[in-house]
């Protein structure tokens, strides 16, 4: 199993291009589903959760063909109705070939699905809304069963909690589905944007996007697509924290304010400056500061201060002058990266969905190992400010959302490397067809 080497103690400086968003581009190969015609996305980043969707989709019967950062998908049956446990198993956005499936077969068994550990995430409102849409459905050995045999039918949805995936889901059948749905509630990220401004350049007449309340017309079909992936928001927090925390002045090149604001304003609380620029956003650490202010921060949905994003503000407040408390709403087991901090002297107290953390004058590189996808990069943030040399383990987990990140990192002055593990058995990513570079 691979590992990551950091020796910590340069700040970072230059340039980072931001890729395309997974969150984004898994919802966006889904609906590949919802049409018999070729989609064509581009600014699709190389991750080995996008090689997952990419699997999955396959054995449903898409033909799948990359060159460089464009994907093209095109599923002119759908050869299977099945999402097996073996592939779902791997990443939590599998779920998202439910609506479709359902939209276009009327029929769909999915695996319940896998991914970070980092709570339960239930899928029951993706049931409950496919349910009033028309659909059948039981829990049976570990798959969901759906069946809709006249069709799913417009209702209007209102959602008692945000939910991404559900709206993302139930944004995707209802373009199939037969007269008006409406989603109350319905989760506001970029991503979910994306998809919806993808979907109308497929055919779909949806109102509403951008907001909380969405009405998607239903349509027989949906015809083909070509659509750009919006830049990373998370991937370009990450770097712009990287860039803070090691007291340096980085670019993030394609990065968008709109979608950071709330990310940006604790970070300009913070002491650190995030400013527009020709080509993406400028961090820094204030000239006058030796180090960030500590500041408190609760995670909500979009809006507001991202999940995602937790992990790695963490990071930076360990070494923030003064104490602050970080609030979890969206997760109840997001916290596993603390005990991993601490191991580098970070001073944290765990009570409940709550964190208090005061800043230390230092960190010091110690072993550390990864628990899931956004825990694993905040140590890799730690070991970049940290004092010596910082090893993390169970690596795999930061190949699901990071592309080229020590690549990106050595760019911009740090020292860090990758030890491969010793060579095993090649399982390998998806083989995509014969236009792949």
């Amino acid at each position: 199993m691979d590992k990551i080497r950091i020796v910590g103690g340069r700040p970072l400086k230059g340039r980072i291009p931001i890729s395309g968003a997974k969150n984004a581009a898994l919802p966006l190969m889904a609906a590949g589903l919802l049409t018999d015609e070729t989609l064509t996305l581009n600014n699709v980043p190389r991750l080995a959760d996008i090689d997952s969707m990419a699997e999955l989709l396959a054995q449903h019967g898409a033909c799948l063909a990359r060159e460089g950062a464009t994907l093209s998908l095109t599923t002119p049956t759908i050869t299977s109705t099945v999402a097996p446990y073996d592939i779902v198993r791997k990443m939590r956005a599998s779920i998202l070939v439910l609506g479709p499936l359902l939209a276009r077969c009327r029929t769909a068994s999915v695996s319940l699905p896998g991914g970070c550990s980092i709570g339960t995430r239930p899928v029951d409102l993706h049931l409950s809304a496919l349910t009033q849409m028309g659909a059948e459905i039981t829990l049976d050995d570990g798959y969901i069963q759906a069946r809709a045999p006249q069709g799913l039918h417009g209702a209007e949805i209102v959602f008692p909690l945000v939910t991404v995936g559900g709206t993302e889901n139930i944004l995707m059948a209802a373009c199939l589905a037969k007269g008006t749905t409406t989603l109350v509630g319905a989760a506001r990220e970029p991503e979910i944007t994306d998809l919806a401004q993808c979907l109308v350049a497929m055919g779909a007449t949806i109102e509403g996007i951008g907001t909380d309340c969405l009405r998607i017309e239903g349509r027989e079909r949906l015809h083909g697509a070509t659509h750009r992936v919006i830049p990373d928001r998370l991937e370009a927090g990450t770097f712009g924290i990287a860039g803070a925390i090691t007291g340096g002045d980085v670019e993030l090149v394609g990065a968008q304010m709109e979608s950071l604001r709330a990310v940006a304003h604790l970070l300009d609380t913070a002491g650190v400056e995030v400013t527009e620029t020709a080509e993406g956003l400028r961090v820094r650490r204030h000239p006058d500061l030796a180090r960030a202010r500590g500041v408190d921060v609760t995670t909500q949905p979009f809006p507001g201060f991202p999940t995602d994003l937790q992990a790695q503000f963490m990071a930076l407040m360990t070494l923030a002058d003064g104490a602050s408390l970080i609030t979890e709403t969206i997760f109840e087991n997001r916290f596993m990266h603390v005990p991993e901090l601490v191991r580098m002297g970070a001073s944290i107290t765990v009570h409940g969905s709550s964190a208090q953390v005061r800043g230390v004058p230092a960190l010091k590189g110690a072993p550390v190992m990864a628990t899931d996808l956004r825990a694993s990069v905040s140590l890799v943030l730690a070991g970049l400010a940290a004092e010596g040399e910082t090893v993390i383990s169970r690596v795999y987990h930061l190949d699901r959302g990071y592309e080229n990140l020590e690549s990106k990192l050595q760019t911009c002055g740090a020292i860090v490397e990758r030890v491969k593990a010793a060579p095993q058995h090649d399982a390998g990513g998806f083989a995509f067809g014969q236009a792949d570079r």
